[in-house]
């Protein structure tokens, strides 16, 4: 297991893994762009596996956008069908198995390993597989499934930066513009919920899963 250092600037290599376009930036965007006005990130590697032609320049105009030229982005957009990850396991291995060469990161970021979209959960599993000797944070997505957890670390958040993370997803996922929950209200909903549980007086956390961790 690597350590994590904070203190240390323009430093930390960071791994980004999305079973869809707009995963991560939902689930650690905050996390993000807080640590990158911190001076804290040098080098993010951002993979998605589902992605059409539309979700894919969705997905390439978002990590520019969040990363904003402020660290190395590598990224890898693959076009494995939405909804059939764990039915084609094997090859969705590969692939991983094929980018994962020099990727070092000191932190990974996953799905929740609970969490019920079996997309989601596939691929959580896949990443412990696969970087079982790093750091791992397994982000939350809010939707209708009830499968919401108890999660152990938190990132609190002020306003100004959850309203660039809301911006700039509301800006590049456009084809999810008609979904219930694309809106900035049900989108921090669940960052309100965490601020009170971290007891964070500005509002907003992204809260996170860790099974282990060395600081």
């Amino acid at each position: 297991m690597i350590k994590l250092n904070l203190d240390k600037k323009n430093n930390l290599h960071l791994l980004y893994v999305g079973s869809h376009s707009d995963d991560i930036e939902i689930g650690c965007g905050g996390t993000l762009l807080k640590w990158l006005e911190e001076g804290k990130i040098k080098q993010v590697d951002w993979v998605i596996f589902s992605a059409d032609e539309i979700r894919k320049k969705e997905a390439e105009k978002s990590a520019k956008m969040f990363t904003h030229n402020r660290c190395e982005l590598n990224l890898f957009i693959n076009n494995f069908r939405d909804s059939f990850l764990p039915y084609i396991g094997s090859e969705v291995k590969d692939y991983f198995l094929s980018i994962k060469t020099g990727i070092k990161p000191d932190v990974v970021f996953t799905h929740y390993s609970q969490d019920l979209h079996q997309d989601h959960r596939f691929i959580s599993d896949l990443t412990h597989n696969l970087f079982r000797d790093h750091l791992i944070l397994e982000y939350e997505i809010p939707k209708y499934d009830g499968d919401l957890g108890n999660p152990n670390v938190f990132v609190q958040l002020d306003e100004n930066i959850i309203e660039k993370k809301l911006a700039n997803i509301e800006a590049c996922f456009q084809s999810q513009k008609e979904n219930h929950w694309f809106s900035k209200k049900k989108l921090s909903a669940l960052n309100i919920l965490r601020g009170i549980e971290s007891n964070n007086l500005n509002t907003y956390t992204e809260a996170f899963f860790c099974n282990k961790m060395i600081l």
